[in-house]
């Protein structure tokens, strides 16, 4: 599918792009291969396919959240410039 330059400046004041006549014909050439990928994709028969919501089937790299228990309130305020019961005292900055 190829683009008209009237399309390329289209999309170019869509995305506020100041672009030159160089750049406009460069783009028209390399977004027309894009959409020329795209159609040759829409034409496979993905029917049978299994979605997927990664693109590799590899188990997940992160690790489990597992719950621990949390550090008393009296060492995580031990530092504190300023505390309020076991929280901290922050100055009010909203009226």
């Amino acid at each position: 599918m190829a683009l008209t330059l009237e399309q390329v400046r289209h999309v170019a004041t869509l995305a506020r792009l100041a672009l030159t006549p160089e750049e406009e014909q460069r783009l028209a050439t390399q977004l027309s291969a894009v959409l020329d990928a795209v159609a040759q994709l829409q034409t496979l028969d993905v029917g049978d396919v299994e979605p997927t919501s990664h693109a590799t089937l590899t188990a997940s790299l992160l690790r489990e959240d597992v719950t621990r228990p949390s550090l008393p309130p009296e060492k995580v305020l031990a530092n504190a410039p300023a505390k309020s019961g076991t929280s901290f005292a922050v100055p009010k900055i909203i009226d």
